[in-house]
């Protein structure tokens, strides 16, 4: 075997986001109509940064949830096929949801613009459900499942062993890899058990009871989640009543998500009993600039602003929002010079080396530097927990006492999880660095 032989990881996560997007859109008819509506909405509008039209043409994310560590150990290996780690830790219990998360993406700069698949991956704690009896019945049903296929597994070990895999090999890995995600109708659980644990929380009998975890949302990305929203009733789509993240700005900043209300679908109980269960729906998002350490403080100060003012008798959450965010400056220049927002450096086409300093500001001035805002890859858990709430049709908010416990979901996972801090800074490090070092300035 040569390394030439092996298949780009790139290409592989490629087919496979190709080929669960067919999945979803067979299962979930409503997901082709979305996708159709996205791309009429995006259809001549400004692209964000330096996004091209082939990626947000391939872009997709995806969400899982899984019941035990050995589920998401070897989620984390059929992953790493595709070139995809885990990145960032999220605590959805404040938001009265009993899973904490990280998100599997690319990575490097150039595999993000290949294809930027992410799958936003939740662990069920467990420990969250209070009846004790209730918890060994889920823990005992869950130890039994097996969600991977034989044949899955082997090509996961192939690849660890030889560093990747062939074309047909990879044809066959994202066939097997597909069965996880796929769609079951059988449970796993009779009638009773399932509205046990579906009335300690939808989420619980979503993650326990059935023979697959089943992939529960795929998501396009708008240029315009407003459009897309106001469009969506008109296309025989109910969304849910609001955009999740912050409010529209002129220049984007992070992540606004909405969804369509999920699909109650027929199941079938142990002994042959008909019922039915929702979870699975479809969502879109629109992507800003990341923010910076100074930046995410600044919009966590205003989020929490907006609830507080909003829970006064009367307020309109929307234009609360609105009002809030005002605080936040919405020009690129001003995001960077306060230090508010990542960006990427490039020397201007045709300019002269830069001979008489290496601040990136009066480059600017002087027209030598170009500064691309960075796109957000990740997540944000109140908008997470937000979606997920609405569409389990949570009738009230769930209070969990225990807060994350980061530790605990990196030793399931058997890894840590990388800082998408750190990630972002570096990017713009590097960039700075080349640009100087094309203009005449290097370190």
């Amino acid at each position: 075997m040569t390394a030439a032989s092996l298949l780009s990881p790139d290409l592989i996560r490629t087919r496979f986001s190709q080929a669960m997007s067919a999945m979803y859109r067979q299962e979930v008819p409503q997901y082709g109509t979305l996708l159709e509506l996205v791309a009429e909405v995006n259809a001549g509008q400004p692209g964000f940064a330096q996004d091209s039209a082939e990626r947000l043409d391939l872009e997709r994310h995806g969400a899982i949830r899984v019941g035990t560590a050995a589920e998401l150990a070897t989620l984390r290996r059929l992953f790493a096929v595709m070139g995809m780690q885990p990145v960032g830790y999220y605590d959805l219990s404040v938001a009265g949801v009993p899973v904490h998360s990280t998100a599997f993406r690319p990575v490097d700069p150039a595999a993000l613009q290949r294809n930027p698949f992410r799958v936003f991956t939740s662990l069920l704690r467990l420990e969250l459900i209070e009846d004790a009896e209730l918890r060994q019945l889920a823990e005992r049903v869950l130890t039994e499942r097996r969600i991977f296929t034989p044949g899955a597994l082997e090509l996961i070990e192939r690849a660890e062993a030889q560093g990747g895999l062939t074309d047909p090999e990879a044809d066959a890995f994202v066939q097997e890899a597909l069965e996880t995600f796929r769609w079951h109708r059988e449970a796993n659980v009779d009638a009773g058990l399932y509205q046990r644990l579906h009335d300690a929380h939808r989420l619980i009998a979503d993650v326990v009871c059935f023979k697959g975890p089943h992939i529960n949302h795929l998501t396009p990305r708008t240029l315009d989640i407003d459009a897309v929203q106001a469009l969506m009733p008109a296309h025989g789509i109910a969304p849910k009543e609001t955009i999740e993240g912050p409010p529209r700005r002129q220049c984007p900043i992070l992540l606004r998500q909405t969804s369509f209300k999920a699909l109650e679908e027929p199941i079938l109980f142990q002994g042959e009993v008909q019922g039915s269960h929702t979870a699975r729906f479809g969502e879109i998002e629109q992507r800003g600039v990341a923010l910076t350490p100074a930046g995410r403080q600044r919009y966590d100060e205003l989020l929490q602003e907006v609830r507080q003012r909003s829970k006064a008798a009367g307020s309109d959450y929307a234009s609360v929002l609105a009002e809030v965010f005002q605080a936040l400056p919405d020009s690129w220049d001003e995001l960077r010079r306060q230090g508010l927002a990542w960006f990427r450096y490039r020397a201007a086409a045709g300019s002269q080396p830069a001979t008489d300093t290496r601040d990136p500001e009066a480059l600017i001035a002087a027209g030598q530097l170009i500064a691309d805002p960075i796109t957000y890859e990740d997540f944000l858990p109140v908008s997470a927990a937000g979606i997920f709430q609405s569409n389990l049709g949570a009738c009230s908010q769930h209070e969990y006492e225990s807060g994350g416990n980061r530790a605990a979901f990196e030793a399931a996972l058997g890894a840590p999880v990388l800082d998408e801090m750190a990630l972002y800074e570096r990017q713009q490090r590097e960039s700075l660095d080349a640009a100087l070092a094309a203009l005449g300035r290097p370190a």
